[in-house]
């Protein structure tokens, strides 16, 4: 999500790089790239003025601190200007002690509506929240056995009373039933249409005045862009929203709704759908989205993926196994496909500072080679998984599980040997060093004490290689790592 905007701001700092302060004169070239990349993402042109305008102000009265280039006080600038357009902070979905708190989802046909209900009550059962899901979509055909099907793949059930009853009926039921379970949340799915129409408004005004609920969640699709932002205003403004859920946010390059929800509604972005899956569903953080914008990364978010995932005990064996070399295959076809229980590659990549960069071939080659690996590793016995050694010294088991895989001798052969060098590797962290790994910086190692790479070294800011510095004969130790 937002690549094309990042890559547009990323046109933005280099006007002010060499600048040794920001003015009045050299910041016009930055804020246009800037007014630019907003408005091809699609953000709302009365956004995009406030925003520049806001920017422009703050760059010109900020004093840039000593040590930090005026293209990074620029960049803090524009996250901060990002932050406040996107709300400033995380609304939670609101909860009523003691009693059952009620969830209205309303939306157009074909935003996902559906699947974000599912989607939400199983964010709340990982919350340790009882769910009910009502059905009250009696006109989109299969709509009601649709959320059925989601309900049991997430293990919540679902009330409905078929095609033929009143919504405004099925919800008023739906709510008392989960009431009288003592059910905490209730989540109601309503019908929606093709475009916003007088029926479909009226019918959302009748359940919402039965069901009197704590939450009217607008479901919209971001990569309708800044319409979303217009769309969840002309329901505010009619039935009153407390909050929005984007979804098809993984589809969306540019990232205008995103922008333009908050600033144009008033209503708060509470959650975003990041994939198909019903596990991809996240809270909306403004400040984490800004970093993601602006090519940061999100670790916490990661964190928080892998934490949903991770055993805390299993995590400490692992890294045991790690660190003694005993770590084998078995233990890595877990890993793998831990990590795909988070997200995609490409996904959870993007939460890591730095790895913005990377492009959709470098990722798609990044999958296929797990892949690969995976079926691999799948055509092994249960003895060679856990013991790799075996695989090194038998180039008949190796030309078994590279028939029984489809793939090459030679590229198992590179699999063992990349895992054996893996395994050393760890080991030798564990005992507290890293080798002076020879050859990856053309046979000299950068970081010993005669040979620290200089500022304009290629790597680095600037781009040439540093002077070569005379050996000192009598210097011993960090000098040949």
């Amino acid at each position: 999500m937002f690549d094309a905007l990042s890559d547009r701001l990323e046109s933005a700092w280099k006007k002010l790089r060499g600048q040794d302060k920001i003015s009045k004169s050299n910041i016009q070239d930055a804020l246009r790239e800037v007014r630019r990349a907003l408005l091809e993402a699609d953000v709302n042109l009365q956004v995009v003025k406030d925003f520049i305008s806001e920017v422009e102000t703050k760059a010109q009265g900020a004093e840039v601190i000593s040590g930090v280039r005026p293209d990074q006080q620029f960049i803090k600038i524009v996250y901060d200007e990002l932050v406040r357009v996107m709300g400033e902070e995380n609304v939670p979905l609101a909860e009523v002690a003691g009693k059952t708190t009620v969830v209205l989802m309303a939306g157009l046909q074909g935003t996902g509506k559906t699947t974000a209900t599912a989607k939400l009550a199983l964010h709340l059962r990982k919350q340790e929240r009882s769910c009910l899901l009502v059905a009250t979509d009696v006109y989109r055909p299969a709509a009601i056995d649709q959320l059925i099907t989601l309900g049991k793949q997430i293990d919540v059930p679902v009330f409905e009373l078929g095609i033929e009853a009143d919504p405004v009926e099925i919800a008023r039921q739906g709510v008392e039933s989960a009431k009288a379970e003592g059910i905490n949340t209730v989540i109601i799915d309503t019908a929606g249409r093709l475009q916003i129409d007088q029926d479909m408004m009226a019918e959302l005004a009748r359940i919402k005045q039965v069901v009197e609920p704590e939450e009217t969640l607008l479901v919209v699709d971001a990569m309708t862009g800044q319409e979303a932002a217009n769309l969840t205003r002309t329901f505010h403004d009619v039935i009153g929203i407390t909050g929005a859920i984007l979804t098809k946010m993984d589809g969306d390059s540019r990232g205008g709704a995103a922008l333009s929800v908050r600033q144009i509604s008033g209503a708060p972005i509470k959650f975003v759908g990041v994939g198909e899956k019903v596990e991809a569903l996240q809270p909306f953080y403004p400040e984490r989205m800004a970093s993601r914008i602006l090519g940061m990364g999100d670790v916490l978010t990661l964190v928080e993926k892998a934490q949903e995932e991770i055993d805390l005990a299993d995590a400490e064996k692992m890294q045991e196994k790690i660190l003694s070399a005993k770590f084998d295959f078995t233990d890595f076809l877990k890993q793998m496909r831990l990590l795909k229980n988070m997200g995609s590659l490409g996904g959870i990549m993007k939460m890591i500072p730095g790895m913005n960069k990377l492009s959709e071939d470098q990722l798609k080659q990044g999958e296929t080679q797990l892949k690969r690996c995976e079926a691999m590793i799948n055509s092994m016995t249960g003895k060679e998984r856990r013991d790799p050694d075996l695989l090194s010294s038998s180039p008949s088991r190796r030309k078994r599980i590279a028939a029984g895989s489809g793939y090459r001798e030679a590229d198992v052969s590179k699999l063992v040997a990349d895992f054996q060098k893996m395994r050393s590797l760890m080991q030798q962290m564990g005992q507290g060093g890293i080798p002076g790994m020879p050859g990856m910086f053309g046979g000299g190692n950068p970081l010993t004490a005669g040979n620290r790479p200089s500022a304009g070294w290629r790597g680095y800011p600037g781009g040439a290689a540093p002077a070569k510095k005379k050996k000192d004969k009598k210097k011993k130790g960090f000098g040949t790592l």
